[in-house]
């Protein structure tokens, strides 16, 4: 086995990694492009090739109806709940409402699918969020198709807002990266009108699902000028996607100034996807990760789509040893899924010889309107940040009405008894403050980092367990409003004029017959 190869230069980076090994045990159905599988056969290249030294492995808490609820409606989520293949016939009218039945099957697990997904997503983002660590990995996430009340394009639960929302709590701005072949609607439809969030999306376009993603496509009202679209042709080879990347990507950063960034790190943009139609490598695919990691931001990466699971598990695995800092040998170390990588064995997804359809002036013209949109901005736009959000219970004293209550009045020793806190029990939260509150300080003035010491294996390998992000207060989820497109409400830390807008986000046009012709 060809052992990882530190990257010079590079500063050590602290990368926390999520996966649950149940994950690969749910199965869209026979024929069915999406495989569950690819995740576990990536996990098993990471532990293989010995990336568990270099980083911290967790297994995230599912998230909960009431999670999910921070963006999806309330009526969506208790279907996805309720629903089976057993009693799917009760859900007919259900069924099409939601958009659930053949690009979204009903499967056997598909909630505790979509909560693995969601939580590794929302987690990642938590302890981002709270500096315990730089990089956070959740190859299950990157689900960019579900809308608030509709299941599209292989997705169900879109983790990627409920992240973006819990990294909101704490930073003015956040800018998602969209590099798989699809367009990224859901998640720009969700934040189509606010400047929190730029969304910034590299897709094919053109006949192509979800049909959305035109140039002109940049937002509404306080949002407009924060989602940019890169349409994009047939076999774009890695040269050319890295010439209209980087310069558009390195302009977005030094204008908007995010406070984090999430990477979605869809591999169906690979050569020889079974959908995707371009022409990239392994390499030219990474390329990709390395460049953003450069700007050492908070970095939240995920993964999406990838419909030839050799050419995923390569790519993703090759990826998390650059986020760890290191770069994997070419001979694929052996595994349990050691034969699927023949003839070969190697690490490496080469391009074909597919003809590039993107001409250089076509590139320059995208990036000339790209950069157009921008210049229409003066600077990145100002956020009146306000107190870190708390729970319900954070400014409860349940000794505030002592005062009032009556000194003859006293307590049964039985009952003081029962109060009473053994010096030996250990608190179930490294967050938790006395009487069962968090404290109310900084994360980052917090002087110890203490390792979780809960605990499961994974693969042989200690994987902790991990439940850093708060549960939704009550009043801040946005799971009331129409069935689809309404902007996710950030929560507590947003500006007043974040959730000014609760009208209904249109959708992008699909198709439009008035789409910019670059070639002219």
């Amino acid at each position: 086995m060809s052992s990882p190869t530190p990257i010079l230069g590079e500063d050590k980076k602290r990368v926390c990694y999520f996966f649950d090994s149940d994950i690969g045990n749910y199965h869209y159905g026979p024929g069915h492009p999406m495989k569950p599988t690819r995740i576990r056969m990536c996990h098993s290249l990471v532990m293989n090739y010995g990336l568990y030294k270099k980083m911290e492995i967790f297994r995230a808490k599912p998230a909960t109806k009431r999670e999910m609820s921070q963006f999806h409606t309330d009526e969506y989520v208790d279907f996805l709940h309720r629903i089976t293949p057993d009693n799917a016939n009760q859900f007919a009218k259900e069924q099409v409402k939601y958009n659930v039945g053949d690009d979204c099957p009903i499967f056997d697990g598909l909630f505790e699918y979509c909560s693995i997904s969601a939580g590794g997503s929302m987690e990642g983002a938590a302890r981002l969020s709270r500096d315990k660590c730089d990089i956070a990995i959740n190859w299950a996430g990157g689900l960019h198709h579900a809308k608030k009340a509709e299941a599209s394009g292989f997705c169900y639960v879109n983790d990627i807002v409920l992240g973006i929302l819990e990294l909101l709590r704490y930073h003015k701005r956040v800018l998602y990266i969209d590099i798989d072949v699809h367009h990224g609607d859901g998640v720009e439809e969700a934040f189509y009108l606010t400047d929190r969030v730029m969304t910034a999306s590299f897709h094919k376009y053109g006949e192509f699902f979800p049909g959305t993603g035109e140039i002109r496509d940049n937002g509404i009202g306080k949002g407009k000028g924060y989602a940019v679209n890169v349409p994009l042709r047939d076999g774009i080879n890695d040269e050319n996607y890295k010439n209209i990347f980087e310069p558009v990507i390195r302009r977005i950063i030094e204008w908007y100034q995010p406070g984090a960034i999430v990477l979605q790190c869809g591999s169906d943009s690979l050569s020889g996807d079974r959908i995707g139609s371009f022409n990239l490598s392994m390499r030219g695919h990474a390329e990709c990760v390395k460049f953003v990691k450069s700007f050492n931001l908070p970095l939240l990466l995920l993964g999406g789509g990838g419909y030839t699971v050799k050419s995923v598990s390569r790519t993703w695995a090759y990826e998390t040893g650059l986020a760890a800092g290191v770069e994997l040998g070419g001979a694929i170390p052996h595994n349990e899924y050691y034969e699927y990588y023949g003839p070969d064995y190697e690490l490496d997804v080469r391009p074909s010889n597919m003809t590039d359809h993107n001409s250089p002036e076509y590139l320059d013209k995208l990036r000339e309107v790209v950069f157009e949109i921008l210049r229409d901005k003066n600077a990145a736009p100002s956020v009146q940040m306000q107190e870190i959000p708390k729970l319900a219970h954070d400014d409860e004293d349940e000794n505030e009405d002592e005062d009032k209550e009556d000194k003859d009045d006293r307590k049964p020793t039985r009952l003081w008894d029962k109060s009473k806190v053994a010096d030996t029990s250990l608190s179930d939260s490294e967050d938790e403050g006395s009487g069962g509150r968090r404290h109310r300080q900084s994360h980052k003035e917090q002087g110890s980092k203490r390792k979780l010491s809960n605990s499961t294996p994974v693969d042989g390998k200690e994987a902790k367990k991990s439940n850093d992000r708060e549960e939704p207060v009550a009043g801040q989820t946005t799971s009331s409003g129409p069935a689809s497109g309404s902007a996710a409400t950030a929560p507590a830390t947003t500006a007043p004029s974040t959730n000014a807008e609760s009208g209904t986000v249109p959708a992008a046009p699909t198709g439009r017959s008035d789409a910019m012709d670059l070639d002219s």
